[in-house]
């Protein structure tokens, strides 16, 4: 009878030398895209010249003080995704924003070639400058093979698995891992074993996980076997969006003596579903509310009328704390707060006049030279930006921007429709210049340390959670039971 590690299916696979197929691992629209000019100048930009440009636009930020930053080595959040907003103030003064910074980002599948000689893309470029350096950097615990856990988006996990079999010369181990089905994958004392066969379990030395649900409640805090990103990252920031505004407010105050700041919108953390119509009425009946611990746009809600509002308030919620932010939308309808007024940049006008909301992804990773770009690219809203909203109307069509949602039976649907590539033909929609691009990473090399910073906070020498700091940061029940410990 053949074992099941000879019969590939959709949930486990081995990947051995030589197994990378591009037209596996790319969106059809990204496998033969010319990657733009001006972004392939951008990802090859050395950060000397990134900081001197960076700082002769920004006079008050110290150049020596900034390349610090540039160098930074994360000692958790190693592969990190930043979801930025382009957008401007009433005053003209335009900024990439944080949205949110994720820990296991997707966007190698929607990257063009910045090399054309390197098939394997970014996927390698991950593999070779952080995966492999952190590995060779780290004691080895165990005598264990390699693998790649997921729930999600399959075809970069799968591409991270050939492309990690490429780069170690060894077999991979691919395997899904979801909270309601964990036949394949299981920890034993902190060591990660991967279901090979009837009754054969493997262990790994090391795991490349790409877990975005919930991903505390399958993954242990400490384990023997080396995690990348571990979940304490997803902890500290990269999936709970309210410690990650924790984190910026506490890295803001050491960066404001040097001039920088992460740029959020006006975010108050840890509210509850009763106090959430006060902060709307504040903002003038305009805001964004959002489940902490959600992620591919699931459990966003934005407000801008009472419909919409009533609508949040009748919906059962898993969890009892809340953040709210204020609300970026055109000029004459965003929310008025403390930071003033932000509005939407948006799309250059197509030539029908429609200008559509966009963010940018902005993914980056660890090397021994400091936190580096993978890969960027960008995401439209299904409709287009209005100057004025008819009463009644919904926001979240011109205003959410993911291209993730789930069907009917649960099943993860992708609309590459309203994905942008970094080619030479979707990058000229963007508006965007190469300030804005360099714009775009600082901040996103901020948010990544800021949130690396707190996980390191959150650890003690042990390498286990320091969980009373925890729970006084994030005193969500429901989220502290899901937590494994």
């Amino acid at each position: 009878m053949r074992q099941l590690d000879d019969m590939p299916t959709e949930d486990y696979r081995v990947f051995r030398p030589g197994h990378f197929e591009p037209f596996e691992h790319w969106y059809p629209k990204a496998l033969n895209a010319t990657i733009h000019p001006l972004v392939n100048f951008f990802l090859h930009l050395q950060k000397e010249r990134i900081a001197q440009r960076y700082c002769h636009l920004h006079p008050r930020v110290s150049q020596n003080y900034l390349m610090q930053l540039l160098e930074y080595r994360p000692k958790y959040f190693l592969w990190a995704g930043a979801d930025l907003m382009h957008v401007t103030s009433e005053h003209g003064n335009r900024h990439m924003l944080v949205i949110e910074n994720n820990s296991c980002p997707s966007g190698q599948k929607s990257m063009p070639l910045a090399d054309e000689h390197q098939e394997e893309g970014g996927y390698r470029l991950l593999m070779e400058r952080t995966i492999r350096p952190y590995l060779q950097s780290r004691k080895q615990v165990i005598d264990g093979a390699l693998g790649v856990v997921f729930d999600k988006n399959p075809m970069e996990a799968s591409g991270y698995a050939a492309s990690m079999a490429n780069t170690f010369g060894e077999p991979v181990y691919y395997a899904s891992y979801h909270a309601s089905d964990q036949s394949r994958v299981k920890f034993e004392d902190g060591i990660c074993m991967i279901r090979t066969g009837r009754n054969k379990w493997k262990p790994m030395r090391m795991i490349f996980r790409y877990l975005t649900q919930q991903p505390w409640n399958r993954l242990p805090v400490s384990t023997q076997t080396h995690v990348i990103n571990p979940v304490i990252a997803c902890l500290a920031g990269g999936r709970n969006k309210m410690l990650a505004a924790k984190a910026y407010d506490m890295y803001n105050a050491e960066l404001a003596n040097h001039g920088l700041e992460i740029i959020t919108p006006m975010t108050i953390w840890d509210v509850s579903k009763a106090e959430i119509p006060l902060w709307v009425r504040k903002w003038g009946g305009h805001a964004v509310i959002k489940n902490p611990y959600s992620n591919a746009g699931q459990g966003v809600w934005t407000i801008m009328n009472e419909k919409e509002l009533n609508d949040f308030m009748q919906l059962d919620h898993r969890y009892g704390r809340f953040i709210i932010q204020s609300l970026i939308g055109n000029y004459s309808w965003s929310s008025i707060s403390e930071k003033g007024k932000f509005y939407h940049v948006g799309t250059v006008p197509n030539d029908k006049g429609k200008t559509y909301v966009a963010d940018i992804r902005m993914m980056v990773s660890a090397t021994n030279r400091g936190i580096r770009p993978l890969s960027v690219y960008a995401r439209r809203a299904k409709s287009p930006l209005v100057d004025q909203v008819e009463a009644g109307q919904g926001s979240w069509e011109m205003l959410g921007t993911n291209l993730s949602s789930l069907d009917e039976n649960g099943q993860w649907q992708t609309d590459t429709n309203r994905l942008i590539l970094t080619d030479r033909r979707d990058f000229n929609r963007l508006g965007l210049g190469l300030d804005d691009l360099i714009e775009g990473y600082i901040q996103t090399v901020l948010s990544t340390i800021a949130i690396d910073k707190m996980a390191q906070n959150l650890m003690n020498s042990q390498g286990r959670l320091k969980t009373r700091l925890f729970k006084s940061l994030d005193d969500d029940q429901v989220l502290i039971n899901e937590i494994l410990n």
